[in-house]
C-alpha cells in the first residue's frame, strides 16, 4: 500500500527535473563577458 505513492512522488520529481532541464535548455541563461586578467610572475620583472 505505500509503494504506489512513493512510486508516484519518484516519478513526479524526476518529471519536475526533466521540465526544468528542458526548461534551461531551451531558455538559456545570458552569459555576462568580463576581460581576462592575467597576473605575471614576479620573476619577469627581476633583475637577471
Amino acid at each position: 500500500m505505500f509503494r504506489r505513492p512513493l512510486l508516484l512522488l519518484v516519478l513526479l520529481l524526476i518529471g519536475a527535473l526533466v521540465a526544468a532541464l528542458l526548461a534551461v535548455g531551451a531558455f538559456p541563461p545570458g552569459v555576462t563577458q568580463q576581460p581576462v586578467e592575467r597576473v605575471l610572475p614576479n620573476e619577469r620583472f627581476g633583475t637577471r
